[in-house]
């Protein structure tokens, strides 16, 4: 069964950063998100997301001057699945619109997919997904601030989620990986 695997940053505390890293080179830590994605065949996504995350990477993917074309071409030949409400379809490459059930659609993912599936952020989208233990894996990308409060992807929790530490890189942006698995 494909396991569902969270790439996200987070401040110190937990909150999204929405914006205030003022570290903008990710180059770095550009070999470890090409690996994670390199054992995904699908990408997870909320409307809200999607609609700036799917424009920006095909654009990337035809850009020889970014930095991230490989990743940028691996995430806009990957399979997309868009969460939403309604079934707006905009057209966006290699996507489907999912309005069904949250825990159904992904459960049904996780079965029929052979390679695993990832999902990047959208603190609502992934917030539904953690509180519901949908999350196999934890990627979370530490900035090196505190935001004293925003928005976190763990508010929902309504009972402890117990995580597993597998691996942490330290990086030289100050960005600590830290990768957890779900403790079932």
């Amino acid at each position: 069964m494909a396991r569902l695997k969270l790439q996200m940053q987070i401040s110190v505390d937990g909150f999204d950063p929405e914006g205030n890293d003022q570290n903008t080179s990710w180059d770095e830590e550009r070999g470890y998100s090409r690996e994670l994605l390199e054992s995904a065949d699908t990408i997870l996504l909320g409307r809200k997301t999607a609609v700036d995350f799917i424009p920006y990477w095909d654009k990337a993917a035809e850009d020889a001057d970014n930095s991230w074309q490989d990743v940028a071409r691996q995430i806009s030949q990957a399979k997309k699945v868009v969460f939403s409400s309604s079934s707006d379809h905009r057209g966006w490459s290699n996507s489907t619109i999912e309005t069904g059930d949250l825990a159904d659609a992904i459960t049904a993912l996780k079965r029929e997919n052979t390679k695993d599936i990832i999902v990047y952020g959208g603190v609502s989208f992934v917030e539904s997904l953690i509180s519901r233990h949908l999350v196999d894996e934890f990627h979370l990308f530490v900035n090196p601030m505190a935001l004293g409060s925003g928005r976190s992807v763990f508010s929902g929790l309504t009972d402890l989620l117990r995580l597993e530490l597998r691996k942490s890189i330290g990086f030289s942006s100050g960005r600590v990986l830290l990768h957890y698995d779900l403790r079932r």
